[in-house]
This record gives C-alpha cells, sequence and structure tokens, in this order.
C-alpha cells in the first residue's frame, strides 16, 4: 500500500520537500526487532513524549506508563511505516564534543564562542566568514566562553552542543542557541571536490588534522561553510545527562536520532537497520534535527558525550532503512487503502 505525499498529513509535514512514498509495513519485516532492547528504547520515549499534544499521542504517553510490557506496548500503540523519497538513505553519527576551554580569554584560549545578539536579523545575516572577520560580534559581552583553536569551535557548531573543561576542573555545558541562517555546506565534500582526499579517506579527525597542517588555507575551508552557530550555557542539566536535543530535552546515546521532521514527527519512536562495519538493529526515537539531515531516509545517531564517542561518530556513514512508528489510525491514514 503505497501513496504519495504532497501536503501536511498527520504529524508528517512533506510541503516544500520532495515527494515522497509510504509503505505500511508488519512487525515481522522489521530486521531484529525480536531481539532488540525495548525496555531502553522505551525509557528513552518517556523522556519526550509528555510533550507530544496532538492525535493519539498523549493517551499512548500515558499508557507507556502503565507498566505495559515495552515491547507489547510498541506493537499495540503503533504501526511500523517505511517512508521513502529520491535521495538514497544515508545514516551519520554525531556526539557532544568535550572540549578544553575557558571563561576568560588566556594566552591558551583565544577563540571565543557567541551568544546569539538581540539585534541579529531573523532571516540569514552574515556569513561564517563574515561574522569571523568583520568584528561585529566583538566587544559586546557575547562571548560564553575560549576554546583552544578553531577547529575545535568549527566542531562545536557542527555538533550544536558541547561540555567544556575549565582550568578549575569544573564543566561548562552549552547548547544551541541560534544561527545566521545560511545552509550549511560540507568541508569533507569540498576536500574531496578540491582533489585533496578520496571520499573513503574523510573523516572529522582527517579534516582536523588537515586544517591543523594548514591554518590559512585551513580557514578558508571552514569559511567554505556559511552556516554559523550561536550558543546559550545549560545550568540545570544533570552531568548524568546527554545534551539537549530540538526538543529541549536530554538525548540518549544510542537511542536518540536526529531527523527531518518533514517527514518523521519529533518524538516517535522510529526503528533503524543501519548497515556498515558497526551495524545497528535497534528502536530509536526521533528526538534532534540536523542542519545537515535533509531527507525521508536521513537520520544521524546521537552515540553519547566526549572523545570516544566521537571517535564512533565521526567514522559513520552508511546505508540502510529507517522505519518510523506511528499511532495506527495516523498510520493507516497515510496509506492507500483501495
Amino acid at each position: 500500500m503505497i501513496r504519495a505525499i504532497g501536503a501536511c498529513l498527520g504529524a508528517i509535514c512533506a510541503a516544500g520537500a520532495a515527494m515522497a512514498e509510504v509503505r505500511l509495513l508488519d512487525w515481522a519485516d522489521l530486521n531484529g526487532w525480536a531481539r532488540d532492547d525495548h525496555a531502553a528504547a522505551l525509557v528513552a520515549f518517556q523522556r519526550t513524549c509528555i510533550d507530544l499534544k496532538d492525535g493519539d499521542w498523549p493517551a499512548i504517553c500515558a499508557l507507556s506508563k502503565t507498566g505495559v510490557d515495552a515491547r507489547q506496548f510498541f506493537e499495540t500503540a503503533f504501526r511500523p511505516v517505511e517512508i521513502t523519497n529520491e535521495e538514497p538513505p544515508l545514516f551519520t553519527g554525531y556526539y557532544e564534543p568535550e572540549l578544553p576551554g575557558s571563561r576568560d580569554r588566556t594566552s591558551r584560549f583565544t577563540v571565543p564562542i557567541y551568544t546569539r545578539p538581540e539585534d541579529a536579523p531573523a532571516g540569514v545575516w552574515l556569513s561564517r566568514g563574515e561574522l569571523e572577520s568583520s568584528g561585529v560580534l566583538e566587544g559586546r559581552g557575547l562571548e560564553i566562553a575560549w576554546l583552544e583553536n578553531p577547529v575545535d569551535k568549527f566542531f562545536l557548531q557542527i555538533q550544536g552542543s558541547g561540555r567544556i573543561a575549565l582550568p578549575d576542573g569544573n564543566h561548562l555545558r552549552v547548547g544551541y542557541g541560534g544561527k545566521n541562517g545560511h545552509k550549511y555546506r560540507s568541508v569533507g565534500k569540498e576536500l574531496i571536490r578540491r582533489g585533496i582526499f578520496e571520499e573513503h579517506q574523510v573523516s572529522a579527525a582527517v579534516i582536523r588534522h588537515w586544517v591543523t597542517e594548514n591554518p590559512d588555507a585551513g580557514r578558508d575551508l571552514l569559511n567554505f561553510n556559511p552556516s554559523y552557530v550561536f550558543f546559550r550555557e545549560l545550568t540545570t542539566l544533570d552531568p548524568e545527562d546527554g545534551p539537549l536535543g530540538a526538543m529541549n530535552r536530554p538525548l540518549t546515546a544510542g537511542r536518540s536520532l536526529a531527523i527531518d521532521p518533514d517527514f518523521v514527527p519529533l518524538g516517535a519512536p522510529v526503528w533503524l537497520e543501519k548497515h556498515g562495519a558497526d551495524p545497528i538493529r535497534r528502536l530509536m526515537v526521533a528526538q534532534d534535527t540536523g542542519s545537515a539531515v535533509k531527507g525521508a531516509q536521513r537520520a544521524d545517531v546521537f552515540y553519547g558525550s566526549g572523545a570516544a564517542a566521537g571517535d564512533q561518530a565521526g567514522i559513520v556513514r552508511d546505508g540502510g532503512r529507517m522505519i518510523v512508528l506511528l499511532p495506527i489510525a495516523e498510520a493507516l491514514a497515510l496509506v492507500d487503502q483501495e
């Protein structure tokens, strides 16, 4: 049963996005479904389902807290739906960096991260290069912290949140605080286009090393991505919690997923079948978004916090498929019953 999406249907809005096809599946179609830890997925789902106010979502959230068996809960409340468009499936990873830094500028920490100016325009503003070179952000008390080098800042902006290890042993948590309105452009793809690296060679670690070894050309490369992210200090997060996602709730390592909300509703469970060297067959929850995450079969897996999580996330670039779990009535409304 397949139908094309061309407008907002239920919780999914693909208006302005490419036409998509929707296919209703059975639980037996999900490779590895019976072997997953559904209870772990349920805990992650409960973190954000309280914010879902439309349709059957509030009743489903209430049902999740009645002590029902986790697998039985998902199979009772949802139907698996495969949504595809012309873009090929692509699954990558992201993480919460932990970087050395300082609240004050020092001889070691000279690169500022900023909160968004109140007078910044709502639409497209200055590009990354213009913001870095014009001085428009300087001397206004917008600095949250200072980092060691431009590459640390760049990757912190790519991830959208992070932990900054301060000289006194404490940590500062920062989260997404807005952007300049420019679309994200991949510096990895630009290195390939320039013939500096082959596609299989590019990773976050390779980009970091190349920019460090080639400071002038590296600055030009970083400015190839005109998108610029501002931050806000997070003072209420438990140190054990992950960073805040797009739903303003902490993310769960290995269970939270960044998706394109034009095709997947925030808060929905998502069954992921990622291929590659480290395959995933796991029930996750759509709790975040990303400027580079666009398409019906495009997602970013949250791997956790710190260097080890970064090493894992930085090499993930795999195919596969993901299946959205929708409330039964909503799933049936999306497919052609004829």
